[in-house]
């Protein structure tokens, strides 16, 4: 079967690498020079199953009230709001009861964990490397309140059985040396042993090389302008540089997607957050971060990348700028530098932001549509790269009428209508 995947970031190339190992012929099409250029190019480095959370919760309203007065704001909101995004909202702040919680956060949990697990073997079968640690995820609370909050995430994380460790500020330090010389008060910390790390951009890369060698055609510096239907099914994709047909269709263009998939009639709520990171060369290295650690206060990530450090966060609703905000860049390194002082070159830092395609309910839309040969992976917010293997193959196994390693039904777009 011939498909055509839309985009060609960490999503789009795991598609098509999936796609094309099972036989299909597959064509990718980006509008960028070079896969991986977006979103997938500078996050936090984060696989992290067990904190696959939604961002609606029971009581996030109060606490983002709060979050947007703090000198170091982890929730930003930096121009007016659009019909898409006040839509958008409205339905987060739906989502915010116990009910919906449980709902989302199983979804989530469940293909984030079949992610994790369709990674390690890929990782097997093919020798892939990306800067990868598997070192576990060091969640640290600087406040008792924060720890004491912290017991409803743990009932969730027995609930799902995901091994866990709940440490005092000395079991903090044996996980992560570095932090013995910080300043800070640390109350405790939660740490999740099972979770992994690496660089999300040379993941996509090199996997792009491995799908390429697998016959997948990818067709850079190419815009796509719209799909085309006849008899309720898309039979070519407009672009740039001519039409291509197929039989199938993958739109795993991230922000991008929504206004793809209106062009046919489908309404999916998927609009941009920004977030920034700072990657910055390790300069002690005995004092470096040894895998990730997570700020609570802050909402930063600080993840250990080889002879770097990625800190990344932050969530700030500006539409689609991408501009780059010197006091972004100040509330990460607050972050990293009072939990690990002088361990990195903080002069040498890169500085960059990128766009989450957000849900309002956090879960990705994986699956088909309501158009039979239409199918969407979008929506991983900032869990792209933790779920971009069990999404892809998730929508391969329903591309290629196979059964699924895993309940999906209610991850398709469909549940949007139901709700």
């Amino acid at each position: 079967m011939k498909v055509v995947v839309l985009g060609a970031g960490v999503i789009g190339v795991t598609t098509a690498y999936f796609l094309a190992k099972v036989g299909h012929e597959v064509t990718v099409i980006e509008s960028r020079e070079a896969p991986g250029l977006e979103t997938s190019y500078a996050n936090a480095g984060e696989i992290s199953p067990g904190y696959a959370s939604p961002w609606a919760a029971p009581g996030v309203p109060l606490k983002a009230a709060r979050w947007l007065l703090m000198r170091h704001a982890p929730l930003i909101i930096s121009r007016p709001f659009e019909r898409d995004t006040l839509t958008w909202l409205f339905s987060t702040l739906m989502n915010c009861t116990s009910s919906r919680y449980a709902i989302n956060k199983a979804r989530m949990v469940r293909l984030a964990s079949y992610s994790r697990d369709v990674l390690q073997q890929l990782r097997q079968d093919t020798g892939i490397r990306y800067d990868e640690r598997a070192l576990g995820t060091l969640q640290l609370f600087r406040t008792q309140a924060q720890l004491d909050a912290a017991e409803s995430d743990i009932a969730v994380l027995r609930e799902y059985g995901i091994p866990f460790e709940l440490l005092d500020r000395q079991a903090c330090e044996l996980a992560e040396p570095g932090l013995a010389r910080s300043p800070v008060e640390i109350a405790g910390g939660l740490r999740l042993p099972d979770d992994e790390t690496g660089d999300c951009f040379i993941f996509t890369q090199a996997l792009a090389g491995l799908a390429e060698a697998l016959g997948v055609q990818f067709r850079f510096n190419t815009r796509v302008e719209g799909l085309e239907l006849e008899e309720q099914a898309v039979r070519r994709v407009m672009t740039t540089h001519g039409a291509v047909v197929a039989d199938a269709f993958v739109v795993a263009a991230g922000n991008g997607s929504r206004q793809l998939v209106r062009q046919v009639g489908l309404d999916m709520p998927v609009v941009p957050v920004k977030g920034y990171s700072l990657t910055i060369p390790i300069r002690d290295l005995q004092h470096a971060p040894v895998s990730t650690v997570l700020d609570e206060t802050y909402k930063v990530a600080i993840t250990r990348l080889g002879d770097r450090i990625r800190i990344g966060g932050l969530a700030e609703i500006a539409g689609y700028d991408q501009s780059l905000k010197s006091g972004r860049a100040r509330t990460l390194l607050h972050s990293f530098s009072t939990l690990f002082p002088e361990v990195g070159h903080m002069g040498e830092g890169a500085f960059w932001s990128g766009l989450r395609p957000m849900t309002p309910d956090s879960t990705p839309v994986v699956g088909e549509t309501a158009i039979r040969n239409l199918y969407i992976n979008t929506g991983h917010g900032t869990l792209g790269w933790t779920m971009a293997c069990g999404s892809a193959r998730l929508l391969s196994d329903l591309i290629s009428d196979r059964q699924p390693d895993i309940a999906f039904a209610d991850l398709s777009l469909a549940r949007y209508s139901s709700t």
